[in-house]
């Protein structure tokens, strides 16, 4: 039995976008966080915890849009028309935070102001759009004939935009745990002290998006509450509970790298419970993968590019990261 390029390429894309939401989360996050810290010394210390490796980042991100052009050709073009407008404010956000990166630390103290409201408001923006589309695409896209036939503005919805909040919650709770591992002293007794309400309201923006998805589409709650499915999904919704129980306990011991491992989990949760609810499907409600597809010539030929970049990013974040590894402290970092 051959291989299956079609659901080769799905792990890939997957694991691209799930890279992206884990690296990049967390430096969102930063920024999200970063209007109860307004402080000089606090700020220059949580920006330099994710300065010198932020841009490597956003490699995921391209990893993930290309494999998606390459394997999917009709997914990309549909997704792309449907979340024209969002996309694109995510977008104008990841500019602004990623200019802020560079532009703050040669700023005067008179315009530093500038740069921090352009990080606060790159973040935040880019993390809501990032939502927004994704509660979009969870609510289906209309599609005739191989075109998307839907409107410019038709992930305005309540759902929508409750996914946006809930991914600021997801990311602020990303970069509040990376900087209980990255600082320490007086700034990290904060952060741990933000984290302990940060995790609950987590835990029910989750709840909330597992109650309301199902509710909202039939495939959905069937494929979830239908036996045996419901035997065998039944550990998601329950490591989630145990995740969170677990991550309140070490908040109250001298955390570490304990809690972001934790909240690493709940995000790896929450997005295998969004493929449960969407495999095989690429394009919501009903054209899956093999539909969506593009030729096995185009597939094979961009998969020999693939299978040969990922070890180099891989092996390039895990060395960056490890370079930069350890506490950081006031007047130490990117300059």
């Amino acid at each position: 039995m051959g291989i299956d390029l079609t659901v080769l390429w799905a792990v890939i894309i997957l694991f691209g976008i799930l890279m992206y939401v884990v690296m990049d989360g967390f430096d969102l996050g930063i920024g999200i966080l970063y209007p109860f810290f307004p402080a000089d010394e606090d700020r220059d210390v949580m920006m330099n915890t994710v300065a010198p490796v932020w841009d490597g980042n956003e490699t995921w991100l391209v990893l993930g849009g290309a494999g998606l052009l390459a394997a999917f050709p009709l997914a990309y073009a549909v997704i792309l028309s449907a979340f024209m407008l969002p996309l694109i404010f995510m977008l104008l956000g990841l500019i602004f935070r990623g200019v802020a990166f560079e532009f703050r630390f040669k700023a005067t103290a008179g315009r530093k102001h500038f740069w921090d409201k352009a990080f606060i408001g790159g973040s935040v923006v880019a993390t809501f759009f990032q939502g927004v589309t994704l509660g979009a695409y969870l609510e289906g896209i209309q599609v005739v004939g191989r075109q998307f036939v839907g409107g410019p503005f038709d992930w305005l919805r309540p759902f929508p935009v409750f996914t946006g909040i809930a991914l600021l919650v997801a990311y602020g709770m990303l970069g509040c745990t990376w900087l209980i591992m990255k600082t320490e002293a007086r700034l990290q007794q904060r952060m741990i002290a933000l984290a302990r309400p940060l995790a609950l309201v987590l835990l029910g923006v989750i709840v909330i998006v597992s109650i309301w998805t199902p509710i909202a589409h039939d495939e959905i709650r069937m494929r979830w509450f239908s036996t045996p499915n419901l035997y065998w999904f039944m550990p998601v919704p329950a490591l989630v509970l145990a995740s969170t129980w677990f991550l309140l306990r070490a908040l109250d011991a001298q955390p570490h790298a304990v809690p972001f491992v934790l909240t690493l989990c709940l995000i790896f949760l929450g997005y295998t419970g969004l493929g449960i609810s969407l495999w095989p499907n690429i394009i919501p409600p009903d054209i899956d993968l093999w539909e969506a597809a593009g030729p096995p010539q185009s597939q094979g030929f961009a998969l020999v590019g693939a299978l040969f970049i990922i070890p180099f990013i891989l092996v390039y974040t895990a060395w960056s990261y490890y370079v930069f590894r350890g506490k950081v402290r006031s007047g130490e970092g990117y300059h």
